[in-house]
């Protein structure tokens, strides 16, 4: 396999992996129609960071990461919920306004950043889907000591996932500007509740799993 085939398969993971509706979807979409593109955007880059960390630990078979993730996966789910339920009744009760200033758009890119972050790298599942997935590559993978391979596999999903980020809060910021602020309040209210009900979700995925 060429570094241009192992770079065009880790961009397709990239996209397969951002595309599904989650809660960095949601944050993408409220941040951009709050604070613009770069601001959305930001937030999408936060998930691609703690992605192709452990895209990394996957490709270059760091199984000590991913042991210890398994181990403790549980503890991990139950931060992950907290994370969400926070954030959520953040923007639930948040007071928006599409008129911003320079400072405000500084700190939702930073602000993104990190939130994207923290609710990826929060999700055990992350680190053994990668493993999962490039698993099931057979042939197509890097062989065993082949880190040149495996680096430019986890470059391609780091464009693939960025793209696919950009282009949606791109998409978005063009809706943005038909907007005011009440319809950014019921933005705001969709995403909280949304966010809350993925928090649920992990918890009772956490829950099942202690008591099972």
């Amino acid at each position: 396999m060429t570094d241009l085939g192992l770079l065009g398969i880790g961009a397709a993971i990239g996209v397969a992996t951002t595309a599904p509706v989650g809660p960095v979807n949601i944050m993408v979409i409220q941040r951009t129609f709050r604070r613009g593109l770069f601001a959305g955007w930001s937030a999408g880059l936060g998930a691609v960071v703690a992605d192709a960390l452990y895209a990394a630990m996957a490709a270059f078979g760091v199984t000590a990461v991913s042991d210890f993730v398994q181990t403790h996966a549980v503890a991990v789910q139950f931060i992950g919920a907290l994370v969400l339920f926070w954030f959520g009744w953040r923007i639930m009760n948040a007071h928006p306004h599409l008129d911003g200033d320079e400072r405000d758009s500084q700190r939702g890119f930073i602000g993104g950043l990190l939130t994207a972050f923290i609710m990826t790298i929060t999700n055990p599942g992350a680190v053994l889907g990668f493993i999962a997935l490039f698993g099931g590559l057979g042939d197509l993978a890097p062989a065993p000591g082949d880190w040149i391979g495996a680096l430019t596999l986890v470059a391609g999903l780091i464009i693939g996932s960025s793209s696919w980020w950009l282009m949606i809060a791109g998409f978005v910021t063009l809706l943005r500007g038909r907007m005011n602020d009440i319809w950014l309040m019921r933005i705001n209210r969709t995403a909280g509740v949304l966010l809350v009900v993925f928090g649920i979700a992990v918890l009772g995925r956490a829950l099942w799993t202690l008591l099972s």
